[in-house]
């Protein structure tokens, strides 16, 4: 199928749906793929390589034509249009985009595969950070929190705020990616993640599943492993 269009129509959907339908894995494949990501959408189990290289040959034509369809019947075609809206350069059109993305989302996956790129766009990828952090859906709040990865060389304050606003999440997948955060900045920034977990009071899950990550990490070292299953006896 050809992927570089100068316009995608209503024709195009169902076309496009059995294209995909050709990248289709086993059905062993599928069912372990479906029981990772805990989505209600249909599930295809194509390769993330494969996804990528379809979005990136979409971007190379009218895409937002592509995402004005809104091919959400399967897993895959949603993420395709995540890794589209990933790659837009326009901060106003990406954002646009995302905030119809975000509220489809509804799986861990559908959230991190996200990467964006904020050199230039600092403050407005921050303040849309803020604005899914206070979403309703934990979803969307999940994709805000990913934002924040790309932040941790540049601004850990804004980081440690909204986890100190986070205290009383309940969401499962929203604090996991607290927590997956909270051990890339120890990863990357220790002193100041050490001072600001110190000084500052985590819910129990977050801070158990911290320490659980970063003990699980090979770019911790054991002398810092050691210390944090300290601060987990402490808080026992």
């Amino acid at each position: 199928m050809d992927l570089i269009k100068e316009e995608w129509t209503l024709n195009d959907i169902g076309k496009f749906e059995q294209y995909l339908e050709t990248f289709k894995q086993s059905e062993d494949k599928i069912k372990r793929t479906s029981s990772i990501l805990c989505t209600g959408y249909r599930v295809l189990a194509i390769p993330t390589l494969t996804l990528k290289k379809i979005a990136k040959e979409i971007l190379k034509g009218n895409f937002q034509s592509f995402l004005n369809l809104k091919i959400y019947s399967t897993y895959e075609s949603i993420a395709i249009s995540g890794f589209i809206i990933s790659n837009i350069k326009d901060f106003e059109l990406l954002e646009k985009y995302l905030s119809e993305y975000s509220k489809k989302a509804d799986c861990w996956a559908l959230c991190d595969l996200f990467s964006f790129n904020v050199k230039g766009k600092e403050n407005s990828f921050l303040n849309l950070s803020k604005r899914l952090i206070y979403s309703d859906l934990p979803f969307e709040r999940r994709i805000g929190y990913r934002i924040l990865f790309r932040f941790i060389d540049t601004n850990l304050p804004f980081i440690f705020d909204a986890v100190n606003g986070s205290f009383n999440e309940k969401e499962y997948y929203v604090n996991m990616i607290i927590a997956w955060l909270l051990c890339e900045c120890f990863i990357k920034r220790k002193k100041e993640t050490t001072d600001f977990i110190l000084k500052n009071r985590l819910n129990d899950f977050v801070k158990n599943k911290f320490i659980q990550k970063c003990r699980e990490s090979y770019r911790v070292s054991e002398q810092n492993k050691e210390f944090l299953l300290s601060l987990k006896k402490q808080s026992q």
